[in-house]
């Protein structure tokens, strides 16, 4: 019997396979956030974009109740839980799906995982004081993001010496934080943060080199989707405009190395995913550079 060897994440004892791209699908049931807030709200509404997302080919659902754009106001844990504890609950019971639970407050990740989220997306990392001992404590899987500053004011004025090595850095030791903490490394994935504390000359320098979050070995996520960065490249100021924009971001993110992708729009993700694994397999090695010398050296040889 042969031994399945496929990479995976443990969303508490549920495998994510990692055989390709997966879609983590966004529910906002906020009133503010960047590109849908208020779009989602109330029970119904939230559950039938879960079940069209699902059925357009999400592999998880990430639900989030307070806006983590910049500039956005703190919500309290009372109004979060109250916010996010239905939908999850409903979808733990309609349907088979993976959740995630978008949230740096550990009474609302606990009370998601109680409700039947798998997965803990936490724009913060697991620092917040409980954080660690409540992803410990369960089985979930955790996604830690890089952030530089808080979401009032985290794009004023963003400012890195060298942004690649310092998102690195972070990342490494938030993985041995978890790790001390006794989270198994097979449930940690890792995302690098875009527009989190960022600049557009971050942003880009980030995604093309995105591979170097990559070499951290852990599956990286990319949050690409109708940020303010693909705007800017653009001149699209209308977030639901930069669809375009998106899947060429992701396709840059997949090629780089990146496994999962948190998007808005999923049926585009997925025919995006379906292309590059169509190409993917038949790319050739890049051919070694040729020394303009040597080819005229060895024209002279041929010669004789």
């Amino acid at each position: 019997m042969q031994l399945d060897t496929t990479p995976f994440v443990d969303c508490a004892g549920r495998p994510l396979r990692l055989d390709r791209p997966r879609i983590m699908g966004i529910l906002n049931v906020t009133p503010d956030s960047f590109s849908d807030g208020g779009r989602h709200q109330g029970l119904d509404a939230a559950l039938a974009h879960a079940e069209a997302m699902l059925a357009a080919g999400a592999d998880l659902i990430d639900v989030g109740g307070e806006s983590t754009r910049p500039g956005a106001g703190a919500v309290s844990e009372t109004e979060e839980l109250r916010r996010v504890i239905p939908v999850i609950e409903a979808l733990a019971q309609r349907t088979d799906a993976l959740v995630s639970i978008d949230s740096s407050k550990p009474a609302v990740m606990r009370a998601a995982i109680d409700a039947g989220a798998c997965l803990i997306n936490d724009v913060n990392a697991l620092r917040a004081p409980g954080a660690l001992e409540v992803a410990s404590d369960s089985r979930a899987a955790v996604c830690l993001m890089h952030r530089q500053g808080e979401p009032q004011t985290m794009q004023e004025a963003p400012h890195y010496e060298d942004v690649l090595r310092e998102v690195c850095g972070f990342l490494t030791e938030r993985m041995l934080a978890c790790e001390f903490a006794g989270i198994d490394r097979r449930r940690i994935l890792l995302d690098p943060g875009f527009g989190f504390g960022k600049s557009l000359p971050h942003n880009l320098a980030l995604l093309a080199n995105l591979g170097d979050v990559v070499a951290l070995e852990r599956p990286v996520l990319a949050g690409l989707s109708r940020k303010s960065m693909l705007g800017q490249i653009t001149g699209r100021e209308d977030p639901q405009q930069r669809l375009a924009a998106t899947v060429a971001a992701n396709l840059l993110a997949l090629q780089q190395g990146a496994m999962l992708l948190r998007v808005h729009d999923v049926a585009e993700a997925r025919d995006a995913i379906a292309m590059w694994l169509a190409v993917k397999p038949l790319q050739r090695a890049p051919k070694p550079a040729v020394d303009p010398a040597r080819s005229a050296l060895d024209a002279l040889f041929d010669e004789d």
